[in-house]
């Protein structure tokens, strides 16, 4: 009797060994480290959303602000072409998930949004030869818009950029590097910005 007790015992215990193993071993890798990588990439990919968000946002209110102009400025055609094609461009480049891990998408994704801010800085400037548009409300009020965007540009890709380092930074240094090795081997740096903020913000136009 005391045999079949002890035996019945040690074949339960040979049931719970594995997965008690499994749930020290996963508390273990957890003390470890073994999910910063994932959790980084996560965060970085949530901050290139809002980058992305807030570029959205100013496309969106370009064709409002180029009609505007228009009706009080139509001879300055280049200027105004020149922002139609520079958004053209920028919509026009293919973002997807793998543009922050691969350095010729990026850089002609910030290129493309580099040429549409220096082109929007131009029509905005415009205004100081046009006294009726520079006193138009829709105008002050696009071009508050415009400006306000640029400022949550500006913070969103601070924000990225950060959050990039971090992940980048767990890839390389232990103990990030050893899991990176061989749980996330798939796992690829990300691109950051590398074209100076003066570039990315549409100089700001004083209304007397």
């Amino acid at each position: 009797m005391i045999t079949a007790l002890k035996s019945t015992a040690l074949q339960q215990f040979a049931r719970l060994r594995a997965p008690l193993f499994a749930a020290f071993a996963g508390l273990m890798l957890a003390g470890c480290g073994i999910n910063v990588i994932p959790t980084e990439e996560e965060r970085a990919k949530a901050a290139w959303s809002e980058v992305m968000n807030q570029y959205q946002r100013r496309s969106d209110l370009i064709p409002n602000l180029v009609e505007t102009v228009k009706g009080y400025a139509a001879q300055e055609k280049d200027v105004l072409t020149s922002v139609i094609e520079a958004r053209a461009k920028a919509t026009s480049i293919r973002v997807d998930a793998s543009t922050v891990t691969d350095p010729a998408q990026f850089k002609q994704f910030q290129d493309a949004q580099a040429g549409l801010s220096s082109a929007l800085g131009r029509l905005i400037a415009v205004s100081e030869a046009y006294p009726d548009l520079k006193s138009n409300q829709n105008f002050l009020a696009l071009q508050s818009q415009i400006e306000g965007t640029e400022n949550r540009i500006a913070v969103a890709r601070r924000d990225y950029i950060e959050a990039v380092r971090v992940y980048n930074t767990e890839l390389k240094t232990f103990p990030g590097l050893l899991w990176a090795s061989t749980f996330y081997r798939g796992y690829r740096p990300m691109e950051t910005f590398t074209i100076s903020e003066q570039q990315m913000q549409v100089p700001k136009v004083k209304f007397n």
